[in-house]
């Protein structure tokens, strides 16, 4: 019995211990969103160019991101890609916040993250998205492809908000 409760206390201990970790760490990013964010004009098709790795994008390519204003106000999205010769599709919804440039997004039922529009082009041809936790970051563009010189300031963009950029993964488009 001695032994099943010091087993106990250290997992206990351990799950503390990685939750002030975890947070200490998700302090030190900067989510400021664009303040002059235009939903209308962010609808449409986004290419992902980069993106950190996590479970419900692995190994997949030639990956976009539909987004279609309804009616109602909300945002239908469509994220799409490649995981071999098999197209993954999941569909989603987007909502507004008082906060511009950020958004809430569900893709399972009431469970929503944020999403966080942390900067873009002056002429809206990319964006860099993050989300609440510092383990979410994506660069889009509208085209499949950017400039060098274009993604060199957006990756020292990302860096410059606590952002560790050597674990982007770069997304094969056609």
């Amino acid at each position: 019995m001695k032994t099943f409760i010091i087993v106990i206390t250290l997992a206990i201990l351990s799950i503390v211990v990685a939750a002030f970790s975890w947070g200490a760490r998700a302090a030190d990013i900067d989510r400021t969103t664009v303040s002059d964010f235009s939903l209308e004009d962010y609808m449409g098709r986004w290419y992902e160019i980069a993106r950190f790795d996590h479970s419900f994008e692995r190994d997949m390519e030639y990956v976009t991101a539909d987004y279609t204003l309804l009616d109602d106000g909300t945002v239908e999205v469509v994220n799409s890609g490649m995981r071999g010769s098999e197209l993954r599709t999941a569909h989603g919804r987007a909502r507004t916040t008082d906060t511009p440039g950020r958004l809430r997004v569900s893709f399972f039922w009431i469970f929503y993250s944020d999403y966080n529009i942390l900067a873009m082009g002056e002429d809206g041809g990319w964006a860099l998205v993050g989300s609440r936790s510092p383990h979410y970051l994506w660069i889009l563009s509208r085209t499949p492809h950017l400039a060098r010189g274009v993604l060199d300031a957006i990756l020292e963009e990302a860096a410059s908000r606590g952002y560790d950029t050597s674990k982007l993964i770069y997304v094969e488009q056609r």
